[in-house]
């Protein structure tokens, strides 16, 4: 009764009886959430005008250290909002949805990627201070747990306190990432890791953080976002 429930799209409480759990979306949000669907990039997971192409914009122009990466929705409406208030009005509980929603549908292609590993991407100490969690690790460790894989939320640090890639361009992300990351341990011995981030962009993030894993020998990193932009 004093913390119920809220819908993770519109923010409303959802209203129940002591007999039946909430459903974890509201009425009017479920079904409004665009799902990434085919015909999507092959490289990025990005969704794709043109089911003859096999690559997005960027990466048909660009090399990413990352082996596949894959989103849940496109970014845009609720989506856009309900992304914001989990991040910076401190709604953790939207975590717990996120990853259902992730196991739900990308279960079998992780495990089709044999993953053994999944780590998220970290937040510079600053802003983890400021925000008090990151909210990669909290869709992560949820997403271990409905699968059984272990996470690793201290193998990638992030070492420099970057601007915010949102405000900046193509090339201005670019640089503001390099060296940012290292890894806690000099030698990597996981093979398969799944690389888990709120928002993929451009992919600077993902790049830079799968760059420093394969170099600490990791072998393949996979990527996964709640959310993506559309490719062109």
């Amino acid at each position: 009764m004093l913390f119920p429930p809220r819908c993770p799209f519109c923010d409303r409480i959802l209203f129940h009886s002591p007999f039946f759990p909430p459903e974890p979306v509201c009425g009017e949000c479920l079904g409004r959430q665009e799902y990434v669907r085919e015909p999507v990039c092959q490289k990025c997971g990005k969704p794709i005008e043109d089911e003859r192409e096999e690559y997005c914009y960027d990466c048909s122009r660009k090399n990413f250290a990352y082996d596949q990466g894959k989103a849940l929705w496109v970014y845009k409406d609720g989506v856009r909002d309900s992304l914001y208030r989990f991040k910076y009005q401190n709604r953790r509980e939207y975590a717990g949805y996120y990853a259902r929603e992730l196991a739900r549908s990308y279960s079998g292609w992780i495990r089709r990627r044999e993953i053994s590993a999944i780590v998220p991407i970290p937040l510079s100490r600053r802003r983890q201070r400021q925000r008090g969690f990151n909210q990669a690790e909290l869709v992560a460790r949820r997403i271990g747990r409905e699968l059984g894989i272990p996470v690793y939320s201290h193998l990638l640090l992030r070492i420099r306190d970057t601007r915010a890639q949102k405000e900046l361009n193509d090339e201005e992300r670019k640089n503001n990432l390099k060296r940012a990351f290292k890894t806690s341990v000099n030698k990597v011995q996981l093979d398969h890791i799944l690389l888990i981030d709120d928002i993929y962009t451009t992919g600077s993030t993902m790049n830079e953080a799968a760059k420093m894993l394969k170099q600490a020998g990791a072998d393949r990193i996979y990527c996964l976002s709640i959310s993506i932009g559309r490719g062109y």
